[in-house]
């Protein structure tokens, strides 16, 4: 190679995964992968060769296929070993293709993952499971879907913590500085309520045919529960706005992408006073300007330096928009029957990630 040439993509893993003896005993090969640190803390199932191949044969990917580099310690993410991590988490065989389409999604460049798993946030991978595929696979999309009691969604989140911790090099209290992390960093994994929703679907939303299936990545910082019985759209987006708008918030000192799961009684009370999508992150994105004055001095001082150049000359009574921009705010309809819907705050310097699921 030439002097100042790129490096050429490689398109397999430079090694294969090594097979290791180990005990046959459930109990003590659990204190194996605990003493290794190869678990989440949770028991884990033993990964073996019988149980990768069963999981592999949901793929026409060859095993040494290399999916992605996993920062931060930019571990070889092959095909073989995101299907090792499944078995480990409790996946289905047919979950696999998912699992590979996230881990494509969250090594983008935009997603910025060696933040995401440095960072002392307790920011956690959200996945968002978008088209016909929800349903096949029996992804919850509505009551509880956040909480347990779905397989899909419970494995196919811990299978991606996994793979972060495991293939990334994300070990908490090394990599991963997280101050007091969340539970989300187990599993945190929904489908969208596309029945329940006046919208276009959020693949469609995102460029994708209706009958395609995709994953979409969110670097979360946690959940806000909003509780309201308004039932008049202005009202509901009044409050969840109010909700949006809080000092110590990483989306107003970088300018983020916050997203707002809007329950299906929510979403309802939107569609049938006319508002698209559009109309409703424009409103969101208005009413949720804060005064930089809310701000702590030193939180003050470096917006002062980050949004220099989006907002010009920031002072005390300058109204901080939430994101750059409308569409930066991200909508997903989901959830079950209830006055409920949730605000998700980001990591601030991250945005999503749409990937199809193959």
């Amino acid at each position: 190679m030439s002097a100042g040439a790129a490096p050429q993509p490689r398109n397999k893993a430079t090694e294969r995964a090594q097979l290791i003896e180990a005990p046959d005993d459930f109990d003590e090969l659990n204190r194996l992968f605990e003493e290794r640190r190869w678990s989440d803390g949770l028991p884990i199932v033993p990964p073996t060769r019988e149980r990768v191949t069963a999981m592999l044969g949901r793929t026409r990917r060859a095993p040494d296929s290399l999916v992605a580099a996993v920062a931060p310690a930019f571990g070889e993410a092959s095909v073989e070993r995101i299907a090792i991590n499944a078995v480990m988490a409790g996946c289905k065989p047919d979950y696999l293709p998912v699992l590979i389409a996230a881990v494509e999604a969250i090594a983008a460049p935009e997603f910025n993952l060696q933040a995401i798993q440095a960072t002392t946030n307790p920011v956690a991978v959200w996945i968002i499971i978008s088209g016909p595929v929800a349903q096949r696979l029996k992804v919850n999309a509505g009551m509880n879907c956040l909480g347990q009691g779905s397989w899909a969604n419970a494995t196919i989140g811990r299978a991606l913590r996994l793979v972060l911790q495991n293939i990334g090099g994300a070990l908490p209290g090394e990599m991963d500085r997280a101050t007091h992390g969340q539970p989300g960093k187990f599993s945190f994994c929904c489908a969208e309520n596309e029945a329940e929703s006046p919208w276009p679907p959020l693949h469609v939303e995102k460029g994708f045919a209706p009958d395609q299936n995709t994953v979409t990545v969110v670097g979360a910082s946690g959940t806000v529960n909003m509780n309201t019985h308004a039932k008049d759209a202005g009202d509901v987006l009044r409050v969840i706005a109010d909700t949006m708008a809080h000092g110590p918030s990483n989306d107003y000192w970088i300018g983020g992408e916050p997203w707002i799961i809007i329950s299906p009684e929510h979403a309802h009370i939107l569609g049938r006073d006319g508002l698209a999508k559009t109309d409703v992150r424009q409103r969101l994105w208005e009413l949720s300007r804060m005064a930089a004055a809310r701000m702590a001095v030193k939180d003050y001082e470096r917006t002062q330096r980050a949004r220099h150049d989006e907002l010009g000359e920031i002072g005390p009574a300058t109204l901080l928009p939430i994101s750059p921009r409308p569409d930066l705010i991200g909508l997903v309809v989901a959830g079950g029957p209830g006055t409920h819907s949730v605000y998700v705050p980001s990591f601030g310097d991250t945005r999503s990630v749409t990937r199809a699921i193959d």
